[in-house]
């Protein structure tokens, strides 16, 4: 099986160096010499990710960021949020992790739709104390995190737990 997780995180400085690339080759007006600095932080978090130095390399795109912020360049790519962020590492590695076997799939979608039909009828139970809806948000989390692995048995294991809270509550899972 295909290390996703080593996929993502290559998606993601893909996906970074190809909206920094997009910016600077653009002809926006701003700042040439600022512009040659963040071309310069660029090839070089470039080739550290080729030698596999994928820490520094994002250390390099922070540098970029804090860079066009301090020069105030209105047309510079800002830092997605999060969710935004994981939605598009996610679009850049489906093409370049082979698709998972067909087995792995359907185990997975079970527990993609297990998962939310569990989440749903828990939503739905109006009279959960505060620590019981904080529990439900971190199990789902980890399951969340463990299928965008697809690691099976982690979101199987978080499922459980989710049933196991679902049962306690009185909600059928």
């Amino acid at each position: 099986m295909p290390d996703v997780y080593e996929a993502l995180l290559d998606a993601e400085l893909s996906k970074a160096f190809d909206v920094w690339s997009g910016y600077l080759d653009a002809r926006t007006g701003e700042d040439p010499g600022v512009r040659a600095a963040l071309r310069s932080l660029l090839d070089d978090a470039r080739a550290l990710a080729a030698e596999g130095d994928r820490a520094v390399a994002r250390a390099r795109l922070a540098d970029m960021d804090d860079t066009a912020r301090a020069a105030g360049l209105a047309w510079a790519p800002m830092p997605p949020r999060p969710c935004e962020a994981d939605r598009q590492a996610r679009d850049y590695v489906k093409d370049t992790v082979p698709p998972l076997p067909l087995c792995l799939r359907d185990r997975l979608d079970h527990i993609v739709v297990t998962l939310a039909v569990t989440g749903y009828r828990l939503r739905d139970a109006g009279d959960l104390d505060a620590a019981t809806r904080e529990d439900i948000g971190y199990v789902t989390a980890r399951a969340w995190m463990a299928l965008d692995l697809a690691h099976v048995a982690a979101a199987q294991r978080e499922l459980e737990r989710l049933k196991a809270i679902a049962r306690r509550c009185g909600v059928e899972p």
